[in-house]
């Protein structure tokens, strides 16, 4: 059985390096791809010598597209996904890869614990939820979270993802209309928290828009 561990990152120069080491001390990864989306940093050169395979964009391209770029010409039967700036925490991503080689889930997501500080007001992640709700019935807690593994069988049916920041809600539909098996399972991983400055209310209004646009699209399909 080939697992594969592909981490999407931008700007991520400071922890891509703590995140690839950790996912290398996994039992079971054969593989760990990190798709550079054009950071214009040290992002790829420390992946690289922490032990991953690099693949950089030459521009940007968003979260979802990048992965629908590479993940097509990878071979595996478990797919991990975990973000750049996990760090010593993507070490955790070993509880979602059981769940799925001991036949406990299709699609296994990491539940991250409360925030360390305040950051937006929840709309992104209130959004989430409720189109997951409102298209499948299912509450979920984590709807935003970007650390999951799945089957091979189950990647095939919700690709290709989203694009941009859609892609973990728009995946979570997807993978409940296809009738497949998602659980959400509690760790204590984290990761950069945004605050309330310009930027970060930027981040989350650019990932408002990206959950909605994936939403409307599903809802206009149903």
């Amino acid at each position: 059985m080939i697992t594969v561990a592909v981490v999407p990152a931008f700007r991520e120069e400071q922890l891509i390096s703590d995140t690839v080491h950790a996912l290398t001390r996994i039992d079971g990864i054969d593989r760990i791809v990190v798709v550079d989306d054009a950071s214009g940093d040290l992002t790829s050169r420390n992946a690289s010598a922490a032990g991953a395979t690099v693949v950089s964009n030459g521009r940007n391209h968003g979260k979802g597209t990048s992965l629908n770029r590479v993940l097509p010409h990878l071979d595996f039967d478990v797919l991990l996904l975990v973000d750049g700036d996990l760090g010593t925490h993507a070490g955790e991503a070993e509880i979602l890869i059981s769940a799925v080689t001991g036949g406990e889930a299709d699609i296994a997501i990491a539940s991250f614990g409360p925030a360390s500080r305040k950051g937006g007001f929840g709309l992104a992640k209130g959004l989430g939820r409720a189109g997951i709700r409102l298209l499948t019935g299912a509450e979920t807690r984590t709807p935003l979270s970007g650390q999951r593994a799945m089957t091979r069988e189950a990647y095939k049916k919700v690709a290709p993802f989203a694009a941009g920041f859609g892609m973990e809600v728009a995946m979570t539909v997807d993978a409940l209309r296809a009738g497949l098996r998602v659980v959400e399972l509690d760790t204590t991983m984290s990761h950069r928290e945004t605050g309330r400055d310009v930027a970060s209310f930027l981040h989350r209004g650019r990932q408002f828009r990206d959950i909605l646009y994936a939403l409307a699209r599903r809802f206009a399909g149903s």
